[in-house]
């Protein structure tokens, strides 16, 4: 059985493009696996801090020598890298926002990027990622048009963002579906999802 971590960090919960995509990678995965499993992490619904000190210092420690402080503001973040590591599967839906990464999913890569547990450092000095083996797909929206290798491709920050560090945390088996034009083009609306399905059924065919 998979284990899917949905992870959602688009403002809107009604009316989303990255959200309606990462519904239909869900729904057609279910149907092709209907014992699967799926735990929702909603980031809108639920936020995670922003780092602070205290969860600094606590990754810093080893987890015997915490204080009450320190142990406190480390529980979420082995809460959300113990739901990480029971996943076999992320699915992200991501809209960008002003060329970046919303907030919250920000601050959510802060808590889950842990030494000794998501990646760690060889004694050759080379960084290792501990999460080889999982899979991911991200479900992308943008506003405008011409990311999708058109002019403004240079400035997707996002899709660079989670590719980086997703691999540095040793997911190398990704695949990003992408909707633009959301609020400027709606007929780059129709011709992205148009192929972001087409792709996501391939994807399926592939043995999903």
């Amino acid at each position: 059985m998979t284990r899917i971590l949905r992870i959602d960090a688009s403002a809107r919960r009604v009316g989303s493009h990255s959200r309606d995509l990462a519904d239909q990678v869900v729904h057609a995965w279910l149907d092709k696996n209907p014992t699967d499993e799926v735990v929702v992490r909603d980031l809108v619904q639920d936020p995670p801090p922003h780092l602070s000190q205290p969860a600094i210092e606590a990754f810093l420690t080893a987890p015997e020598q915490r204080t009450l402080a320190q142990q406190q503001a480390v529980a979420l973040s082995d809460l959300l890298v113990d739901e990480l590591l029971d996943a076999d599967l992320l699915v992200l839906s991501v809209p960008m926002y002003n060329f970046g990464l919303p907030s919250a999913l920000k601050a959510y890569l802060d808590h889950i990027a842990r030494s000794g547990r998501t990646w760690t450092m060889g004694e050759d000095g080379q960084f290792r990622g501990l999460l080889q083996g999982k899979r991911a797909i991200v479900c992308l929206a943008y506003g405008a048009s011409g990311y999708l290798g058109g002019a403004f491709a240079p400035a997707d920050f996002v899709q660079g963002h989670l590719r980086t560090f997703l691999g540095f945390l040793g997911i190398a088996d990704l695949t990003v579906l992408a909707v633009e034009g959301t609020t400027l083009d709606p007929e780059a609306v129709i011709r992205s999802t148009q192929a972001a399905q087409a792709a996501l059924k391939n994807l399926m065919a592939a043995g999903a």
